[in-house]
């Protein structure tokens, strides 16, 4: 069986007048927390990612999540750089958001957060109303991207999107003016295409901040192997080469030069 730790979110605080407990902890406060902790031990990719299991428990309001060793080992090290630096813009952005949702609500709902591993060595991140872990604003700057693939869906009731299935990047999801799928001809789902849209890079990593794509233009795109096309280039090739003496042909490339 594979060896597991785990990682502890706790939150202090009042209620009111009351102490933050279990007890007085909304469900929607929990939902979040799990969102971004599984964030913080896989910011990339997660459809592979271990399983993480959860537990609360007294002592203000403690979050346990456990899982692999090898994420707690990781995520052990990022806790002592962003404690020793004081930063996060070294973060993948995934790991960075969440740890700025965790300041917001610090500083939102005067709470102390504390997060640390099941490791003996490992250093405690505290975050409250007078911490800044937020990412330096300059490291991330507007850029123009281009993105190759297949649409695996496109629109939404409120928020609407296409979402672009990529061999680089996975799903993407591109924000997408309403009236721009309305004035599509053609069902545009299950085909490849190209889309346009504007975004944030990271200036140092060159990381794409996925969260703030926005549709410029679609550009159809067929990556097809056309044998026959390619085949009838060939021929036309072919038959203009054999009209030529080589000889001739480089005496006159070559010009006087050595003649």
């Amino acid at each position: 069986m594979e060896k597991t730790g785990y990682i502890e979110i706790r939150i202090k605080g009042l209620k009111g007048n009351l102490e933050l407990t279990p007890d007085n902890y909304d469900i929607r406060e929990v939902a979040g927390i799990l969102e971004q902790a599984e964030n913080l031990l896989f910011p990339g990719d997660k459809k592979d990612r271990p399983i993480i299991s959860y537990k609360q428990e007294p002592g203000s309001v403690r979050h346990v999540l456990q899982t692999s060793m090898q994420a707690i080992i990781g995520f052990t090290a990022i806790l002592a750089q962003v404690t020793a630096t004081q930063n996060i813009d070294f973060l993948e952005l995934n790991t960075a958001k969440a740890i700025e949702s965790f300041q917001d609500t610090a500083v939102k709902k005067d709470y102390l957060i504390t997060l640390k591993t099941s490791l003996q060595d490992s250093s405690e991140l505290r975050i409250d109303k007078t911490t800044r872990y937020y990412r330096t604003s300059n490291v991330w700057a507007d850029a123009e991207f281009y993105f190759y693939g297949k649409i695996t869906n496109a629109g939404g009731k409120e928020k609407v999107n296409i979402h672009l299935m990529t061999d680089e990047f996975g799903i993407i999801r591109i924000d997408t003016p309403q009236e721009t799928l309305e004035q599509l001809e053609e069902n545009i789902l299950y085909k490849s295409y190209g889309i346009r849209a504007l975004g944030k890079q990271n200036t140092e990593s060159g990381e794409i901040d996925k969260g703030s794509l926005r549709f410029v233009e679609m550009i159809d795109y067929s990556p097809v192997y056309d044998t026959d096309y390619l085949q009838k280039l060939r021929s036309k090739a072919m038959t203009w080469l054999n009209t030529i003496n080589p000889d001739e042909w480089l005496r006159d490339i070559r010009g006087g030069y050595n003649a």
